[in-house]
């Protein structure tokens, strides 16, 4: 089974879990963090990724790095894809069912670039436009690309609006080619 897969099943096997539970905010808030932990720490990814370390010692840097930090339902999640021989595969699942609590919530996430950073009523505007656009609430992410000439790029929904002057130019180089006006004979 492919790790998308894994990471899809266990995703949605947890989403039933909260939707139970009635925990799916604060599970969801949980596996950010397992996610971030799992991205910055180099090493525990080696250490879940090694065959050789044994289940139970895997359960308990689970248990001590997450036990007062997350909630029953997260916690009991984590023992459960440990035993399942899942511990690689738990940043995945967490990105996972990031996604799925998003779409559960209709929520859709957008990625705003630009040369400099934008004020308040920037991220208002573009947040509004985004969700008069698709009907769902945004969570906007915005960062800053100091390489970028000017204007911005904005990403969501599996859209993308790029209005770089990079962009423009190469546009204007492809229709400058194409020299309908000289003769073709």
């Amino acid at each position: 089974m492919n790790d998308y897969r894994i990471n899809t099943n266990y995703a949605k096997a947890l989403l039933l879990l909260s939707v139970d539970t009635d925990t799916v905010d604060r599970v969801a808030d949980d596996m950010r963090m397992v996610s971030w932990v799992m991205a910055e720490n180099r090493e525990l990814s080696v250490v879940f990724g090694n065959p050789t370390v044994k289940v139970d010692r895997k359960a308990a840097i689970i248990d001590s790095l997450f036990a007062d930090r997350v909630c029953d339902a997260t916690l009991a999640f984590l023992r459960f894809a440990v035993r399942k021989n899942r511990s690689v595969n738990l940043r995945g699942i967490s990105d996972a069912y990031v996604e799925m609590w998003r779409d559960y919530r209709g929520i859709v996430l957008s990625n705003l670039v630009t040369h400099q950073p934008i004020d308040d009523t920037a991220r208002r505007m573009v947040t509004q436009m985004v969700e008069d656009y698709t009907g769902k609430k945004v969570e906007l992410h915005d960062r800053t690309d100091h390489k970028m000439l000017g204007s911005f790029k904005l990403e969501f929904d599996s859209k993308m609006y790029d209005a770089r002057i990079r962009t423009k130019i190469r546009k204007l180089r492809i229709e400058f080619a194409k020299n309908i006006y000289e003769s073709k004979l």
